[in-house]
């Protein structure tokens, strides 16, 4: 097979099989890790792509014959490595996974001890140069093992709620054929909730459409079951599910800017003065919130290196971003899909029959937020620069991640997608929806002009 290094973009490597990403480049990758990094020690999975289970083969195959000793942990979410790496204390982690692309996609995430991340800023951009060397196969040196974590997985997840709290909720759980499926049927055996099962069956053909609920066409197929259902909470996952989406009992979405917030109260709750780390799309809730609980809220550029590194240097308890993709300091300080819903159970359990509507509703009215809008655009830097000539003047301007412009009563951030052609817009108010939505429609107009 050729090679190519098209995938390997800021935090991963993603691309299209078998083009792009393929059994030769696993193979490459796999032989070059051991030497780049010194890992003798590794564990690896896969999500359920249908290219998943070969791609994963050639990996093995080429971190053995560098003298590798591999723990395989089979077809998992990407947490499930994190989880494997720190408690085994292993040297690294593999995850081959697209996360929440396409099928045709695929590729692997990195992390070495404590599931630290590799990205471009410590290794990533070298492999790449690395896995184009010659190599002359060679026999395998190291060992595989095989280890079924799930019940380490789930007991670890289950310690950060009070299950003998929890109230007996109906929940939809949408996992979209994705990895999720088996992990929410062992949490059910756990918990005292109703779940009502929607796509279920882990299926790389994915035919109930690919596992974005990020994306605004793939919200309704959860919100129509909680509402035909009368559930009290929905949860939708991505493919390798290291993030989760919540709708309320009427199947509203719940923006993921609003999460964090709530996350972050229910940690600076339990840790007085603690320090809580969040992203530059959406952050008057986040702010409003820890002063309100005596904590500390730190700004952080959007990505998860960035993200875990800030939340290292400040011993930060939680950290969140608009993505939803949530950080936790006692999962060393890696993003869960699983922990996010737990708590929003636990935080619903113990305000005495409050709905997620309810909660929702002084949140949103205090600060009003348009949610992620995407533009595809011709040309995003031109785009960018006319927003910034407009309004950077009259505004305070942060560059942290692409454009944050703030006003007395509004603010926004417009970026570029780091993974597709896309610009992406937040815009919030103090207080003021008709201001918010005001100001949306007159960027969206200027953006896609």
């Amino acid at each position: 097979m050729a090679i190519s290094t098209k995938g390997f973009g800021p935090f991963d490597i993603r691309g299209i099989y078998p083009t792009d990403v393929n059994e030769e480049l696993a193979y490459r990758v796999g032989r070059v890790l051991p030497r780049m990094f010194g890992v003798k020690h590794v564990a690896v999975g896969r999500d359920i792509r249908l290219s998943s289970p070969s791609m994963q083969k050639a990996l093995v195959e080429g971190l053995t014959e560098s003298g590798c000793d591999v723990l395989d942990i089979g077809q998992c979410g990407t947490e499930m490595i994190y989880f494997t790496v720190c408690h085994w204390k292993l040297d690294g982690g593999v995850m081959v996974t697209a996360s929440h692309n396409p099928k045709e996609y695929n590729g692997m995430k990195f992390v070495l001890k404590e599931a630290r991340p590799i990205s471009e800023d410590n290794g990533l951009r070298e492999l790449a140069e690395a896995v184009q060397e010659d190599f002359v196969r060679a026999e395998p040196a190291g060992n595989v093992s095989f280890r079924d974590v799930m019940q380490e997985y789930v007991q670890h997840i289950l310690s950060y709620v009070d299950v003998s709290k929890l109230k007996p909720y109906k929940v939809v759980a949408n996992t979209g054929n994705g990895a999720a499926g088996p992990i929410i049927n062992e949490l059910e055996k756990h918990l005292p909730f109703d779940i009502v099962k929607v796509c279920n069956e882990p299926d790389g053909n994915f035919p109930n459409g690919v596992p974005n609920p990020l994306r605004q066409e793939n919200r309704e197929a959860t919100a129509k079951v909680v509402r035909d259902t009368g559930a009290d909470l929905g949860v939708a996952w991505d493919g390798d599910f290291d993030r989760c989406f919540l709708f309320d009992e009427k199947g509203e979405f719940i923006e993921g800017s609003y999460m964090v917030g709530f996350l972050a109260a229910a940690f600076l709750k339990k840790e007085k003065g603690g320090t809580v780390v969040y992203d530059p799309r959406n952050t008057w809730n986040t702010i409003d919130i820890a002063e309100k609980y005596g904590g500390k809220a730190v700004l952080c550029r959007s990505g998860h290196a960035f993200i875990k590194d800030k939340m290292r240097a400040m011993d930060a308890v939680y950290g969140g971003e608009l993505s939803s993709h949530h950080y936790f300091r006692d999962f060393s300080y890696c993003d869960s899909g699983m922990i996010p819903w737990l708590m929003m159970m636990e935080l619903m359990s113990e305000m005495h029959g409050e709905t997620l509507s309810g909660l929702m509703r002084e949140r949103k009215e205090k600060h009003p937020a348009s949610g992620e809008i995407n533009s595809k655009v011709k040309d995003p830097d031109a785009a960018m620069e006319r927003v910034e000539k407009l309004y950077g003047a009259q505004g305070k301007v942060s560059k942290i991640d692409g454009i944050s412009v703030e006003f007395d009563d509004w603010r926004f951030n417009l970026r570029k997608s780091s993974t597709e052609p896309e610009i992406r817009l937040n815009v919030e108010s103090r207080g003021n929806r008709g201001l918010m939505e005001e100001k949306t429609k007159e960027l969206l107009d200027i953006i896609r002009a």
